[in-house]
């Protein structure tokens, strides 16, 4: 089946479930955070499925690679972040080690999707 929307990409609805808990995670955050850890979080978290999407959307093979990049990217910046918000005692170790597991299967699958695009050049 031909991917006609990035709302059929699989890795996009994993990414779109990590945002989703990301915002709920850091609504337990202190308000002095809202500007600092949270927003941090939010921002990267949401990154990654925006950019899935952004490049999937794109014309050519080699703008959705780029954005695939930038997606992983944030995805590392997201797992940096959760990892920090538990060293300084704002995310217990439970809650981080529920996420990270989504964190490395999301890495997977995009370093496959790019591994797949990559052929198509």
């Amino acid at each position: 089946m031909a991917i006609q929307s990035f709302r059929d990409l699989e890795v996009w609805k994993l990414a779109m479930d990590l945002a989703v808990e990301c915002y709920r995670v850091t609504k337990a955050f202190p308000k002095e955070e809202l500007f600092g850890m949270t927003s941090q979080i939010r921002r990267s978290a949401a990154s990654i499925p925006a950019n899935i999407a952004e490049g999937q959307g794109r014309e050519h093979t080699k703008e959705f690679l780029n954005h695939l990049s930038i997606a992983r990217g944030s995805l590392m910046e997201v797992q940096t972040h959760l990892m920090l918000a538990n060293r300084v005692g704002l995310l217990n170790e439970e809650k981080l080690q529920r996420r990270l597991p989504i964190c490395e299967r999301i890495s997977q699958m995009l370093s496959r999707l790019r591994q797949a695009l990559e052929r198509k050049l």
